[in-house]
């Protein structure tokens, strides 16, 4: 499970942490429940914001292309699970959407370098099925992110 250290982005090669965190149905996800899945997991700064809006409808819009190439999709950030699941529902997200409210998951995987930051930074990972990192994306163009992930993932 993650700790509340962290801060430093992960690279290619590193185990990606494991955490626990409740869904917009408020249920909650364990990274490896994944485990035989590739995972892309998104860090978004806001629900319901422009950039996190482009950027979650772009998945939605490819989730039949991730879905057949055996990728889930699991979005982070530190809003409650109320803020996110109005967001998905508002949206038809199909995917999860993790409140991280406690930014233990963001200092794990270097979308923020404080227990106190108030927004994630728009940071991306792909882990492999083995929950190894495998892509890292610390810049996101939030308007083309999910098409970039995808071509990435089937060019490899």
């Amino acid at each position: 499970m993650v700790d509340a250290e962290g801060g430093a982005m992960l690279q290619p090669g590193d185990d990606a942490p494991d955490f626990s965190a409740p869904a917009q149905d408020g249920k909650p996800l364990r990274l490896s429940s994944l485990r035989g899945k590739k995972v892309l997991l998104w860090f978004y700064p806001q629900a319901g914001t422009p950039g996190c809006t482009a950027e979650g409808c772009g998945l939605r819009d490819n989730y039949g292309y991730y879905e057949e190439n055996n990728v889930a999709v699991v979005g982070v950030s530190f809003d409650p699970v109320e803020d996110n699941a109005a967001f998905a529902a508002k949206y038809g997200f199909p995917f999860a959407l993790l409140s991280d409210t406690g930014r233990a998951i963001g200092l794990a995987y270097g979308a923020c370098d404080s227990s106190s930051a108030r927004y994630a930074e728009r940071v991306s990972y792909v882990i492999d099925e083995q929950g190894k990192i495998i892509r890292v994306y610390p810049q996101v163009d939030p308007r083309v992110h999910a098409a970039e992930v995808l071509a990435d993932l089937l060019g490899q």
